[in-house]
Order: C-alpha cells, then sequence, then structure tokens
C-alpha cells in the first residue's frame, strides 16, 4: 500500500507565519510599555505618544497577519482598505459637522492631523475595532457556523462587538488621554461624558463596515482552517482591559466596572465557542 506524503508548507505560508509571531511578540511588549506608562508615567527618549502610536501600529500589523493565515492577503487588505475608507469619512464628516457623532474635538495628543481633519490615528483603530470583533463573532459563534442565517449572525455580532469596543474606548479616549473633547448637548444623557448620539453613530457605521467588508472575508477554501483563532481574542480583550485599567487609574470607576464585566462577559462566551 503506498505511503501518502505528507504535504510541506509553502515558503510563502511559512514566512507569514514567523512574521506574525515577530509582529504579535512586538505588540505584546509594546502593550506592556503602555500598561506600565499608566501607573508611572516614564521619560522616554523621542516624541511624546511613540509608545501608543507603536502600539496601534503593531495592533494593525498582526491584526492583519492573523488573517492572512486563514485567507488570502489581497481579500485582507482590501477590507482593511474598506474599513480605513468608510471610518476615516465617517469621523472627518464628524469632525466638520458633529454628525453622526455629536460635537466634539480633537485634541493634540491623538497626534498629527490629514488635511487638518482627521488624526492619521483614527481609522487604524476602526480597523483594529472592527476586524478583531469580527474574530471575536466568529469564536462565540462556532457551535452555529453551519446553521442557516450563520452570515448575517456574525455581521450583526461584530457591528455589536465593535460598539462594545467604543462603549470602553471613548471615556478612556476622551477623558484620560484627551484624544478628543465632547461638548454637551440638548440631550442630558451621557456615559462618562460621551454622548448618546456617538454610540448610535458607531452602531450605524459598525453595520455598514460589517455588510460592506463580509464579501472580501468570506473563505473559500472552509476546510483549510478548522481550528479556533483566540488571536483577536486576545488583541479585543487586551484592549477593554487597558481601557478600563486606565479608567480605574484615574477615578472612573463606573466606566472601569462596565469595562471588567463587558471582559469576563465575553470571555464566557469566546472559550466557549472557541473550545465547543
Amino acid at each position: 500500500m503506498p505511503i501518502r506524503k505528507q504535504r510541506k508548507s509553502p515558503p510563502t505560508v511559512k514566512i507569514t507565519l514567523w512574521l506574525h509571531w515577530l509582529l504579535t511578540i512586538l505588540f505584546a511588549a509594546a502593550f506592556a510599555l503602555v500598561l506600565v506608562m499608566l501607573f508611572k508615567p516614564l521619560k522616554l527618549p523621542g516624541a511624546s505618544g511613540w509608545p501608543e502610536a507603536s502600539l496601534l501600529i503593531l495592533g494593525v500589523a498582526c491584526t492583519v497577519t492573523a488573517l492572512t493565515r486563514r485567507l488570502p492577503l489581497q481579500n485582507v487588505l482590501l477590507a482593511v482598505c474598506i474599513i480605513i475608507v468608510i471610518g476615516g469619512a465617517v469621523h472627518t464628516l464628524g469632525a466638520l459637522t458633529d454628525i453622526p457623532f455629536g460635537p466634539f474635538r480633537f485634541g493634540p495628543a491623538i497626534g498629527s492631523e490629514i488635511f487638518q481633519t482627521l488624526p492619521w490615528a483614527v481609522p487604524l483603530i476602526w480597523v483594529i475595532a472592527v476586524l478583531n470583533s469580527r474574530g471575536v463573532s466568529r469564536l462565540i459563534l462556532r457551535p452555529w457556523r453551519k446553521v442557516s442565517g450563520y452570515g448575517f449572525w456574525l455581521m450583526g455580532l461584530t457591528a455589536a462587538l465593535t460598539l462594545l469596543f467604543d462603549f470602553a474606548f471613548d471615556p478612556f479616549a476622551s477623558r484620560v488621554r484627551h484624544y478628543w473633547l465632547w461638548t454637551p448637548t440638548k440631550f442630558p444623557v451621557t456615559w462618562e461624558g460621551v454622548p448618546v448620539s456617538n454610540f448610535l453613530g458607531w452602531a450605524a457605521v459598525s453595520v455598514l463596515i460589517a455588510l460592506v467588508i463580509a464579501p472580501a472575508l468570506i473563505n473559500k477554501q472552509p476546510g483549510k482552517r478548522n481550528t479556533p483563532d483566540f488571536h483577536p481574542f486576545a488583541v479585543w480583550l487586551g484592549a477593554i482591559l487597558l481601557f478600563g485599567t486606565g479608567c480605574a487609574l484615574r477615578g472612573l470607576l463606573d466606566a472601569a466596572v462596565a469595562d471588567g464585566v463587558l471582559a469576563a462577559v465575553i470571555t464566557v462566551f469566546a472559550i466557549r465557542g472557541g473550545t465547543w
């Protein structure tokens, strides 16, 4: 009986895996540095804010390489471009007209702006939020991946987790890091100073992005990778814990507790789905 030879991985696959792990290690190091600086500011050489900028760039890079283990690179880059264009365009509109998020102004802490309107970091924040929320959604829905309507559930949960990402991120961004400043609205209800209109805007844009990127992120070879991927969950959870820690250290206890509860609930569902 002839012995079937084991198929070897192409060199490009091995390079992608090595690159992914290298970027993930660098991302973890940047995450640790930013976390430490929340407790004790450090006098580091170079321009201020480079640890946060490095964390953001490395987060996008390792998120993209994680997806390329399952999907063609051109599909992943297409999805990234779509997110950057839609997220950047809507935030530019918001900065100019206060629609759809509400009245806010960017602060100098978020970094330089493109055409003196949109900070370069904002579209990358959308990339991290959407793609990793989608990865967490795939973990949670893994037991039901073969049922009818799975794609719609995936898009809906992706939008919901993207909204929850902003729910945790916005108090940290506006009141801890001062990336932007919210001004009062006629509607008195806010969450840690963030108007309800912001979350309604994020919900609408998240649904739109989830719908548009869905065709690019469909796995045309579903049997290629059946093992659960916990990398998006690690990035998503790490971000929520970072936001909660920053809020706790600045006395925003309601936001910190909410972030902790959110992290615990999503962890339970993600682990349950991933180990199904």
